[in-house]
């Protein structure tokens, strides 16, 4: 059974920074993709970044500079830096997995909305005070 645990967020003040971390399980492909996700209050959840097994990484215009995502395969932990913290960061951060997955269809457009993610762990709260 896969199982995704986001974990690392908190209570912040505006500039500060976070790292969250996803702890991925279960997983039995070789080929899949993570990505994160953000649920704001009042807003749609907004796709993030994600990281494909393969390497390639990829972030939503809004959030480029400030997020990185990295991952640890021999902890199989994904990771979501984010510097600059901004009180509009605020929400849950959710990670989720696409696997398996088809690498020529691999795109930040596929991930964006998570329409296409298959798995989905617990969020973890992220608020910035300002």
């Amino acid at each position: 059974e896969v199982q995704l645990q986001a974990s690392g967020g908190g209570l912040v003040q505006a500039g500060g920074s976070l790292r969250l971390s996803c702890a991925a399980s279960g997983f039995t492909f070789d080929d899949y993709a993570i990505g994160w996700y953000r649920l704001a209050p009042g807003k749609a959840r907004e796709g993030i970044s994600s990281i494909v097994s393969d390497g390639r990484v990829y972030y939503a215009e809004s959030v480029k500079g400030r997020f990185t995502i990295s991952s640890d395969n021999a902890k199989n932990t994904v990771y979501l830096q984010i510097d600059t913290l901004k009180p509009e960061d605020t929400g849950i951060y959710y990670c989720a997995a696409e696997a398996p997955i088809v690498r020529d269809l691999v795109s930040w457009g596929r991930h964006e909305s998570g329409l296409y993610m298959d798995f989905w762990g617990k969020g973890t709260q992220v608020t910035v005070s300002s």
